[in-house]
């Protein structure tokens, strides 16, 4: 890149571009980091930089960066049919087969594939088939959702809503609130003083039954939740909670939506998580990132047989399934999602995680040594570390302590991701345990450096 094409990419970012999340007190002065290539486990800046990318582009490059076959299996579909009207009774091939693939690798009876553009519109989707169902049934009061605090379940309107960050309300009118409802994360970390996590685990279920009663078990459709909360903290629920929520589900007739965007696809060793790893069987699954690497967007919510065999009864003469997008199943994305899903196969990189990640997590715990860091956890390759001002207190450091080790981290050549008070880490799950150590080292070197900055 020539310094005058990095100059003009700069400056139209800066005059043109709506970020996600963007913080408009420093946007228009420092503008943004412009990533000019990348390749494997890393990408580089247009200063030349090569930055090992410890947060997998956001949770999702799941096979690393710059795989030829990706490229040439996405130009091929290109050239073969690049678009063709989804609507009605019209298909392609690679939304077919990538339909019954993810039939193949669901758990239990989640056979039915709506496909989306990403996570936000699957959860978004997700919601809305959750009130057909229950209408279709003639359960018409039964509209209700109950999410969690600090979840995170998308950008767009009613998944914003879903989303239990407080942060990510600030500003913004609040849609939903008549029917969607949040209970207590399952945040070990905060677990009150003198409780075990079997303790803690039955206070957040009598809670969660608690809630369905005050709004009426006739009322409540749903409950939603990551198996592992992600940008909400890598928050990892105890023993035994996930399968005793679903088990309240199960009590109250409701439908359990297991927001897999992050935790599938390999990301803790499985293809989903939900049942593998923690026991239970959702209605309704979403996934989005993981599932096409992040090299085409595309998002899918899976449905149960339970669910499909409702909504696929025609409601009156007529009558159709009044929902979808331009881009359903679009041939080109789900053709990529099949070459990923191919590779992840043929190199075994579910094995892989299974092995590495242990690694990850266990080198992480030295960073417990430091002394403004209060926690560190996490699962195979999803790992966060929470900054504080005491380890007693617990109380977050704030200050932007956060973004300072993340430029510190970035000075050593790795990217981590500052969520506040807390760094996340989500690599490629290509990653290797000298690179898991790499990032480990980054993150120490940089509190070191800030500590000594301060005095500390």
């Amino acid at each position: 890149m020539t310094a005058q094409t990095k100059t003009d990419a700069w400056t139209a970012d800066r005059d043109h571009l709506l970020h996600p999340y963007t913080d408009f007190s420093t946007f228009r002065e420092e503008g943004s980091q412009v990533i000019e290539s990348a390749s494997g486990m890393h990408v580089i800046d247009s200063e030349g930089n090569k930055l090992l990318d410890g947060i997998g582009g956001l949770w999702c490059v799941n096979i690393g960066h710059g795989r030829k076959e990706m490229a040439e299996t996405i130009a091929e579909q290109v050239m073969k049919m690049q678009y063709y009207n989804p609507f009605g009774h019209s298909t392609n091939v690679p939304a077919s087969m990538l339909g019954a693939k993810l039939a193949e690798l669901a758990p239990g009876d989640l056979n039915h594939v709506y496909y989306t553009c990403g996570g936000s519109t699957a959860n978004d989707a997700a919601i809305r088939l959750v009130h057909f169902y229950f209408d279709q049934l003639g359960q018409h009061r039964k509209k209700k959702i109950i999410s969690r605090a600090n979840a995170y379940h998308g950008a767009t309107y009613v998944a914003a809503s879903l989303t239990g960050i407080h942060g990510t309300k600030m500003g913004f009118d609040r849609i939903g609130e008549d029917f969607i409802h949040h209970v207590s994360a399952a945040n070990l970390y905060e677990k009150p003083d003198g409780w075990s996590d079997a303790d803690y685990c039955d206070y957040l279920v009598r809670e969660f039954d608690a809630r369905i009663q005050q709004l009426g078990p006739d009322n409540v459709a749903a409950f939603i939740a990551e198996p592992i909360m992600g940008a909400g903290g890598v928050l990892v629920a105890p023993d035994g909670y996930h399968r005793r929520m679903w088990e309240v589900c199960q009590k109250y007739d409701m439908l359990y939506i297991a927001d897999e965007v992050v935790t599938a696809f390999g990301r803790l060793g499985e293809w989903f998580a939900s049942d593998a790893l923690y026991d239970y069987q959702p209605d309704i699954m979403v996934c989005a990132k993981g599932l096409s690497s992040g090299y085409i967007p595309l998002g899918a919510t899976l449905l149960s047989t339970r669910v499909y065999d409702v909504i696929a009864q025609p409601q009156c003469e007529g009558g159709v399934l009044s929902m979808g997008l331009t881009y359903f199943g679009h041939p080109v994305a789900c053709a990529a999602a099949l070459k990923n899903i191919e590779i992840m196969e043929r190199e075994n990189i579910l094995e892989h995680v299974r092995e590495v990640g242990p690694y990850l997590q266990e080198s992480a715990k030295s960073l417990m040594n430091l002394p403004i860091v209060g926690d560190v956890r996490g699962s195979h390759l999803m790992l966060g570390v929470d900054l504080v001002k005491d380890k007693g207190t617990k109380e977050a450091i704030g200050d932007g302590v956060g973004e300072k080790i993340f430029q510190g981290c970035l000075k050593r050549g790795v990217i981590v991701r500052p969520v506040g008070d807390r760094m996340i880490v989500s690599p490629p799950l290509i990653i290797s345990k000298e690179e898991c150590d790499e990032i480990v080292a980054a993150i120490s070197g940089a509190i070191k450096d800030y500590l000594a900055d301060e005095g500390a």
